[in-house]
């Protein structure tokens, strides 16, 4: 069994007793346990599915038991589903009681904000849309409590700073935790109907076809990632001397298209495109990528078709969008001096025209074989100066503020051993910095 932190054990201990106290006014409260049982039990049963079958966490039935119990009885709901769940990692005991916790005190906490905002006259008289105002504040609430305490975990167990554990995490939730607890309301208020329990029930249905879509929707993004990976890899396989290279070029394009204001699908393209941008390698003979002199003209052009095999390569993969156009374009020149057709100015994608940058900073900035790195301002340096000519003003411009803002902390590293400095330096770049042997280093003419 992994060694856990006894920080860690302590917390997850304070969550646990302060979970309990949540339950302690249940003897002197008049339950219906019959409720408390069925929800129970219709919630251990979604979380079995929803977790095996589907993945996530299914939270209509816990909200529908805040705004139809008593906090504390609703507080009981999620704890058998919790603690009979089977945990991914171990400590299973451990991450099972904190589950069981946290969950019981966010569903306590949306109870007590739903009962004091008038909540459950409103569900038993159907009164809408005054209704919606106490769901929608407990839904808050539980959210709150959720982000709290993770946050928490996270700054304990894995030592995140205080202001970073809690960034983001409450109103990333906000949305999809919204609509299940307008799936909770419909069930509480069916619930109390003429119709009772059973038409209550119904409301799962379609909760569940349209999680079992969403669920898909994840699996066909994980398949995509799988994808990416397995050519990235094979690439990395051939090409030693640019290992993880192309990890870093997708992080810095990410940050180059996120200066500018694309969209967020649009920065996932980008992403793909700086991360495939070299996967035209793989067409290239292996003794020509690891060849440590100068290129001859007839190996220059052999390397420089790298960019159309790529394109060949994922022209199938219809996820890719306009990334294949980077992946096509991204040797091209402002000027018209690139490859492999020689576009100028607009003529060039623009995602080519970020990935072309990105590629330029990440060679200049990671030690290779042939060359060593230089400082990320020195790099910086150097675009601006072959701005215009081979890369485009605005986007150099766009990378130059994303570093000043959030520096450049690579998420891999080069698995290279450093020039020996008895060796000479690479050549000055005459010609733009380039990402690949066609124009960097020893290969540069």
């Amino acid at each position: 069994m992994e060694a856990v932190p006894v920080r860690v054990r302590a917390y997850v201990t304070c969550v646990a007793l302060a979970a309990l106290l949540c339950l302690l006014p249940l003897p002197g409260l008049r339950t219906p346990w019959w409720a408390v049982g069925l929800l129970a039990a219709l919630y251990a049963a979604c979380e079995h599915v929803v977790r095996r079958r589907l993945g996530g966490t299914f939270y209509p039935v816990l909200l529908a038991g805040a705004f139809l119990l008593s906090p504390p009885a609703a507080a009981l709901v999620p704890l058998p589903g919790a603690l009979l769940s089977r945990a991914e990692q171990r400590p299973q005991a451990l991450r099972r009681t904190w589950r069981a916790a946290e969950l019981a005190l966010a569903v306590w906490g949306a109870g007590r904000v739903h009962r004091a905002l008038g909540g459950q006259d409103s569900v038993v008289g159907c009164d809408f849309p005054y209704a919606l105002l106490p769901c929608a504040a407990a839904v808050l609430a539980f959210c709150a409590v959720l982000a709290v305490l993770d946050g928490g975990i996270l700054a304990v167990a894995e030592r995140v700073p205080v202001r970073r554990a809690w960034r983001g995490l409450l109103s990333r939730s906000l949305a999809p935790v919204g609509v299940h607890g307008l799936a909770g309301l419909m069930m509480a208020v069916l619930w109390r109907s003429p119709y009772g329990p059973v038409a209550a029930l119904l409301v799962l249905l379609p909760m569940c076809v349209s999680w079992w879509v969403f669920a898909q929707y994840h699996r066909e993004r994980a398949a995509h990632q799988a994808t990416i990976r397995a050519l990235v890899q094979a690439v990395d396989i051939k090409d030693g001397y640019t290992r993880g290279h192309s990890e870093r070029v997708g992080q810095a394009s990410v940050m180059i298209a996120r200066e500018l204001g694309m969209a967020d699908d649009r920065v996932e393209v980008l992403r793909f495109a700086g991360i495939l941008h070299d996967v035209g390698k793989l067409g290239v003979p292996t003794r020509l990528l690891r060849k440590n002199g100068p290129l001859t003209p007839e190996e220059r052009r052999i390397i420089e078709l790298h960019p159309e095999y790529g394109h060949e390569m994922v022209r199938g993969i219809s996820f890719l969008g306009e990334a294949r156009a980077a992946i096509l374009h991204h040797h091209e020149r402002i000027d018209g001096s690139g490859y492999p057709y020689g576009l100028a100015g607009g003529q060039i994608p623009e995602c080519a025209r970020v990935v072309a940058v990105a590629d330029a900073f990440d060679a200049m900035t990671s030690t290779r074989s042939y060359s060593r790195a230089r400082p990320v301002a020195a790099a910086v340096a150097e675009l601006r100066r072959c701005a215009g000519r081979h890369f485009d003003v605005g986007i150099v411009d766009a990378l130059a503020r994303a570093l000043a803002r959030h520096g450049w902390h690579p998420a891999v590293t080069a698995d290279v051993q450093p020039p020996d400095p008895a060796d000479p330096p690479g050549p000055a770049l005459s010609g733009p910095p380039n990402g690949d042997r066609a124009g960097a280093g020893r290969g540069a003419p």
